[in-house]
């Protein structure tokens, strides 16, 4: 989903920040310091130059902009400091990158993707993904020590981590940052005493994540024992810091987020931020009133561009360069000639060594979960090089776990002068149970509504072997529960090494609506209460899927609650089945609902004895069951989509319940059709949707417009399934999948059935 719900207008507002509490350990040295251009020597006569970045999120992104100015007029940078996103930029070019090379590489990131809350839905395992179908992944809350708590900072900073740990791996040996090919300086504020933390030395990634945390949006990090968050809250424009380093003159970019006016002021949100802005803006007005004649400010014009339109850095980057070449004549003050300005560009070139060979591979920061129990499944394994992709795709399938607020890795050398990647984890504070609430809200605006509230319990890491107890509860219209307990055996059978054995029950009530004929009036209503146990054996397909088999009892009644007359309505009827099952499940879908792409394959197959009950009759036999469950998505330009569904089912030998096992009727289940208007014992299916992507608003990924058309049909016997006996449906539909989970108003049409409206919130 699209990061624009309140907290992020809540961050947005300030700065970028991004942010995951980082808890030191005490691992092996990092890589020892590899040697160092030499330093640009700075002219005789020649004052020495400090850059200073300001805060302001993608605002800040203007910075890159002005930086290839002072590259065109050859104005020599000796010293750094930023804060927040001043001190990304600032720290990026400060280990050698070229504004060129800083714009080139920022222009690729997919910002929406770099601060979701997870890894995409692909890579989950299935047991994660199985939960979108039933609550929006969007929160989750957490219950520890019988307290309920929730996740320190709303966004990840997962993404953000990988990417600097990438741009920042030539340097990834300097630990003083004055070694750096230009020194440089991070400001961030120690959360403990509201005093500035000028970072100068260590892992330079971590200072320039640690210089955007601002609390409650992104979790803060943990350096050296003290707990900081983002500096623009005490320093914003570190003026003061670049003079302690040596600099005779600055060169001052301003791009943070102005005050705003009192039309903000009338919601938590706008008065918040104006807060937050009224905090910065006066740290910012006393540094820039420490400016001298010698000095230079620059105060790029971005006009109506806020703090969280990443998506607009090329206008961010055009408007830092436009605002940094009007002062070109201020500038040439600073330059100095072609050949002292690539004299001291090839200074800070940084030669790229050869990746280093991994003879161990280690994980710190876990205490209650058993990271090692991963290690075999991951691609970086000691005796192989280390390559960033394979560790940036070993930190994603860490992420996808759901174990981890942060997962992190770095390069290290121990004692023995043996090169390792260590991977930093930091488990969820909020755990290890957790929770997530949904609900299901319809309406067909013709006195038929349902209501359910649910929520959605997993308790992980019960054992070493990674055993988890799961739990979904449904109150409402149709209460239900499910539990599973989940246990890994850790088996060496199969490509996943990971099998694994489930035992699972679940139970359901709800009000089922009987019909003389699909076209016909009601013939009665009667509860169905199910209930199904099961033990299956299986084996998890990483990211692709699952397979399982296994034994389970099952049990259908119905009992009579309105019967229209004793010859067309329904009777009070059991049925119980006993047998085994095989399951596989292929899921790639990016998401649960509304898919933009990829597809989902459910196949199923069970067999073995029914014992039905119905108006006095006893019926025992042999039954066979077969489930195939498919819907594929692709995108085209990025806004339009097509999505096909289709669902074939059959139960052989029947039920004797008053309604067939397989149900049709519903938005988008054969629209025009109530609930379970449809039903019968062997079902065909099949639905062709268009929808296009309009301007995602907020708490959204996007609001989608679009159509359906539905064709199926559901047969009582065998015998009677014929596809010149499909019904058709179709529906006209805005749509949207919000944080409390999809939402959906149409409009429904069935040439043999009816025409009506439909609102629905949750699972349709």
């Amino acid at each position: 989903m699209r990061r624009r719900g309140l907290c992020l207008l809540f961050l947005m507002s300030s700065w970028l920040l991004a942010g995951s509490p980082w808890a030191q350990t005490s691992p092996p040295a990092p890589l020892g310091e590899r040697a160092v251009a030499t330093r640009p020597l700075q002219a005789p006569g020649r004052p020495r130059i400090g850059l200073v970045l300001s805060g302001g999120g993608a605002r800040g992104l203007a910075h890159v902009g002005v930086l290839k100015v002072l590259e065109r007029e050859r104005v020599p940078i000796d010293v750094i400091a930023g804060t927040s996103m001043g001190a990304i930029i600032g720290g990026l070019y400060a280990s050698g990158m070229s504004a060129q090379t800083l714009e080139r590489e920022l222009l690729q990131v997919d910002w929406n993707a770099l601060f979701a809350n997870r890894v995409a839905r692909e890579e989950l395992s299935q047991r994660r993904k199985e939960d979108d179908f039933e609550v929006a992944p969007a929160l989750e809350l957490g219950l520890r020590d019988g307290e309920l708590r929730i996740p320190l900072g709303t966004l990840s900073s997962r993404g953000l981590e990988s990417l600097l740990r990438r741009y920042t791996l030539p340097v990834r040996g300097i630990r003083h940052f004055d070694r750096l090919p230009t020194p440089f300086r991070a400001v961030a504020t120690d959360m403990e005493t509201g005093q500035a933390r000028v970072l100068s030395e260590g892992d330079l990634a971590l200072a320039l994540r640690s210089s955007m945390s601002v609390p409650g949006v992104f979790a803060p990090t943990e350096v050296d024992g003290r707990i900081l968050g983002d500096g623009g809250l005490v320093d914003n424009l570190p003026v003061d810091v670049a003079r302690a380093m040596g600099a005779d003159v600055v060169i001052v970019v301003n791009i943070g987020t102005p005050i705003a006016g009192r039309e903000t002021l009338g919601s938590l949100v706008g008065v918040t931020t104006q807060m937050i802005a009224i905090l910065t803006e006066q740290n910012v007005q006393r540094s820039l009133a420490s400016l001298t004649k010698r000095d230079l400010l620059i105060a790029p014009q971005l006009g109506t561009l806020t703090s969280g339109d990443f998506d607009k850095m090329r206008d961010f980057v055009q408007l830092g360069e436009l605002q940094a070449q009007a002062q070109v004549v201020q500038l040439s003050d600073y330059a100095v000639d072609v050949d002292g300005y690539r004299a001291w560009a090839q200074a800070r070139t940084q030669a790229q060594g050869a990746s280093p060979t991994l003879a161990f591979v280690q994980f710190e920061g876990s205490e209650r979960s058993n990271a090692q129990r991963n290690a075999r499944e991951l691609a970086s394994q000691p005796g192989r090089p280390f390559d960033v992709a394979r560790a940036e795709a070993d930190v994603r399938r860490l992420a996808a776990t759901g174990d981890y607020e942060r997962v992190d890795y770095q390069l290290v050398r121990d004692e023995a002068g043996r090169d390792g990647l260590v991977f930093k984890l930091d488990e969820k504070s909020w755990g290890p149970n957790y929770l997530k609430v949904g609900l299901d809200l319809a309406t067909d605006f013709s006195g038929r509504a349902s209501f359910n509230v649910k929520v959605v319990h997993t308790r992980h890491w019960l054992d070493a072997a990674g055993s988890e107890w799961r739990n979904r509860v449904r109150i409402g219209s149709e209460p239900a529960w499910f539990t599973e307990l989940y246990r890994p055996l850790g088996w060496t059978l199969g490509p996943s090494n990971d099998w694994f054995v489930a035992a699972t029950a679940a139970v359901e009530r709800r009000e089922v609506v009987t019909y003389v004929s699909p076209e016909g009036p009601e013939s009665g209503r009667l509860r169905r209460t199910s209930g199904v146990a099961a033990v299956d054996l299986g084996q998890p397909w990483g990211g692709f899927g699952e397979l399982r088999a296994g034994v389970f009892r099952a049990r259908f009644q119905d009992k009579l609650l309105l019967v229209r007359d004793d010859d067309a309505g329904p009777v009070a009827s059991n049925l119980d089945l006993t047998g085994v099952r095989l399951r596989a499940v292929i899921d790639q879908l990016d998401y649960a609902f509304l898919p933009q792409r990829g597809y989902r394959l459910v196949g199923e197959v069970a067999g073995g004895r029914a014992r039905s009950r119905a108006g006095g009759l006893r019926v025992e036999q042999d039954f066979t069951r077969f489930d195939i469950d498919a819907v594929g998505a692709t995108t085209f330009g990025r806004l339009h989509t097509v999505n096909l569904a289709l669902r074939s089912q059959f139960a052989g030998q029947g039920s004797a319940l008053a309604q067939g096992l397989y149900t049709l009727g519903g938005f988008q289940r054969l629209s025009g059709y109530k609930p379970g208007q449809i039903e019968g014992n062997y079902l065909l299916f099949g639905r062709a949707s268009y929808y296009y992507r309009l301007t995602p608003p907020a708490l959204t990924r996007g609001f989608f417009t679009g159509f359906s058309l539905e064709a199926g049909n559901a047969w009582r016997e065998r015998g009677d399934v014929s596809l010149g006996d499909l019904r058709s449906g179709m529906s006209v539909f805005i749509g949207a999948d919000t944080g409390l989970g999809p939402l959906y108003f149409g409009v429904v049409h069935a040439p043999r059935g009816d025409t009506g409206l439909y609102l629905l919130l949750g699972r349709p």
